[in-house]
């Protein structure tokens, strides 16, 4: 790890917060991961044919915006329905290690455990499925009753679909306000979807791997920005 890497690292835990909010997708992996996982459950046959053929082109529907963030979120973890859940996480841990694990961001690795050791208080938040999230959060030091992401009820050992929540824009801060003491000094993200959690900051936002329209809010509201080693790519 560089320099430039080294610096960002010591300048964040020279804030020494007692609270920190993370985006994941885009802000700690280069991956967009929930997408990613989606295709990869229809690809390997978890998902059933029925189910498949509708789910793939409604992703195309989401990308032509006719269908919303919070929607798409939401159905790309209900098409896990009648999936036993420990197949999930299982399908979760093969995933991470074959398309995610090796596209980590080693600065945003080093720093949340980092931060984790010095006593700050780690939160995950992300619109993709929870399942997979908690699995590719462990690494990262998230304790799994910190880590908000889609989720969906279990019933008997069973995926079903009726959602819990799926964290996107507003509802990101929203899960924080309702499952935290105060709000996170340090927030995290790397999309237009985190604003509303990095307007929570009460010491310093940082766009890591911003896209564009984050760049732009980050300049415009004095955020520190952030471009991880390696990559000049943007996820949600």
């Amino acid at each position: 790890m560089n320099a430039e890497a080294q610096h960002f690292i010591a300048s964040v835990l020279a804030l020494a917060p007692k609270t920190a909010a993370f985006d994941c997708d885009g802000t700690l992996w280069d991956a967009d991961s929930g997408m990613e996982f989606f295709y990869w459950l229809l690809d390997h046959g978890l998902v059933d044919a029925r189910t498949e053929a509708w789910a793939r082109p409604r992703y195309q529907e989401y990308l032509a915006g006719r269908v919303d963030e919070k929607t798409m979120c939401g159905e790309m973890v209900r098409i896990c329905r009648g999936i036993p859940t420990a197949t999930i996480r299982e399908a979760s841990r093969i995933f991470f290690t074959e398309r995610v694990e090796g596209r980590i961001f080693p600065e945003m690795l080093e720093l949340t455990n980092r931060l984790r050791e010095a006593g700050c208080e780690l939160w995950a938040v992300s619109s993709s499925n929870q399942w997979l999230i908690e699995t590719e959060a462990v690494p990262f030091g998230f304790a799994k009753d910190r880590v908000f992401a889609a989720a969906a009820e279990e019933k008997d050992g069973i995926a079903t679909d009726r959602l819990i929540r799926v964290p996107t824009g507003p509802d990101k801060a929203a899960v924080l306000q309702a499952h935290t003491r105060v709000p996170p000094a340090l927030a995290f993200g790397n999309s237009i979807h985190d604003v509303a959690m990095l307007d929570l900051a009460t010491v310093r936002a940082f766009a890591i791997n911003p896209n564009p329209d984050l760049a732009q809010i980050a300049r415009q509201r004095h955020w520190t920005t952030y471009q991880p080693l390696g990559t000049r790519t943007s996820t949600r």
